[in-house]
């Protein structure tokens, strides 16, 4: 278990589709589903980081809002393997910022509830509803996986994109 790097924009590795990690690889999952939650919760009020951030070319994740004070109603710590969005519901725009682009927050509409079905790190096959603040990180997070950072999906670039404020 390890706080990994996390690594930047303009990174190649952040805009390259992640492969479906192999049911033989239990061992790189529990490895790489410990170095997520670890990283994640080195960062203040972090929610969520995708395995391709700390250069794991794998479709892996680890979202926890429940200590951000929008996520009420989250499910605690989820650490998805091969996760997929089977159903999307409601949209709506809200503030987004990520690790491997620290300067900047933008407006990014998403689905308000999803259903997501993935693994577990152990291999059980789980299903995920979820809504508001929570399915908005998940979003957030399984785009990582796709090599699509929140920058691509605002409307405008001079009125949806904003320099991150000081936490001082």
């Amino acid at each position: 278990m390890a706080v990994r790097e996390v690594l930047r924009y303009p990174h190649p590795a952040l805009k390259a589709r992640a492969p479906e990690l192999g049911a033989g690889e239990g061992e790189r999952a529990a490895r790489v589903a410990a170095d997520l939650v670890e990283t994640m919760h080195s960062f203040p009020r972090c929610v969520g980081v995708a395995a391709p951030q700390i250069a794991e070319p794998v479709r892996m994740f680890a979202v926890d809002v429940s200590e951000h004070p929008k996520g009420e109603g989250g499910s605690g710590l989820l650490v998805l393997v091969n996760p997929r969005i089977v159903a999307a519901s409601g949209a709506e725009v809200a503030r987004e910022g990520c690790l491997s682009i620290p300067e900047l927050t933008a407006n990014v509409r998403r689905a308000v509830a999803v259903t997501v079905e993935a693994l577990s790190a152990e291999g059980e096959p789980l299903v995920v509803e979820s809504g508001g603040f929570e399915a908005r990180c998940l979003q957030h997070e399984l785009d990582h996986l796709d090599g699509i950072l929140f920058l691509d999906r605002v409307d405008s670039i001079a009125d949806d994109v904003f320099r991150r404020r000081s936490r001082a």
